[in-house]
């Protein structure tokens, strides 16, 4: 059971992370595409950039932060609720307890027994009815600054994929490299996510690298109308 919760809790940071490197590379590579279509120049290109990315990034960490430790937040409270009730009413929990080990088709003595077990020590008892009446998982309290950190890694690696072919050439040439290498590493996350859902590998390739296209199609011609205008 642990092995397993541990492999669906590497999934779940897996899955943060691909999301996180897409949501950067689709974002900025949108963005550089777009203010390059606009003909403003190439420091105008790598400011953009790196502002898309810096922001981005911060954006991801602070709404991750938020997210996750209001989350937390929740479940403590509801932990210390149950807690309390264990101090407070430790009869009443204790037949719970034995109702839920009669549920998964334990015979009545062996479930009594059981219930007076998990009673004598309150962390296994709180860990027993957090999971099975409250339906959570202790273990699942990450921490709010440590997946911050990753969100803000994540998209940052995804948002820098699209600039760097402009700190090195110029004009059509860098915004043809960055469109080729953007296609390819959404190829690449969209098999990945494929894997881990268990679905198509070359719909998940495709529906990528579609979104993707979709996306600096859009900015593309937005920064070429607005280019017009400005110039």
């Amino acid at each position: 059971m642990k092995a397993e919760h541990e492999d669906t809790s590497r999934g779940g940071r897996l899955r943060a992370a691909v999301f996180g490197l897409n949501d950067g590379l689709v974002t900025n590579a949108s963005l550089v595409v777009g203010v390059a279509a606009a003909n403003t120049g190439k420091a105008s290109v790598i400011l953009a950039g790196v502002a898309g990315l810096v922001a981005g990034a911060v954006s991801m960490a602070t709404g991750e932060y938020i997210s996750v430790g209001t989350q937390r937040e929740l479940f403590e409270s509801r932990l210390e609720a149950e807690r309390r009730q264990l101090r407070e009413r430790p009869e009443a929990e204790r037949r719970e307890a034995t109702i839920i080990f009669r549920a998964k088709g334990v015979p009545a003595e062996d479930a009594e027994r059981l219930a007076d077990h998990v009673m004598a020590d309150p962390e296994v008892a709180l860990d027993l009815m957090a999971r099975e009446e409250l339906g959570l998982i202790p273990e699942d309290l990450g921490s709010p600054i440590a997946v911050a950190l990753s969100s803000f890694v994540s998209f940052a690696v995804g948002a820098a994929i699209p600039l760097l072919p402009y700190l090195m050439l110029d004009g059509t040439a860098a915004m043809l490299c960055a469109l080729l290498l953007a296609a390819a590493a959404l190829a690449t996350l969209g098999a990945i996510t494929a894997r881990l859902s268990g679905r198509s590998l070359v719909r998940g390739i495709m529906r990528a690298v579609a979104i993707g296209a979709l996306g600096t199609g859009v900015t593309y011609l937005i920064g070429r109308a607005v280019g017009s205008v400005i110039q």
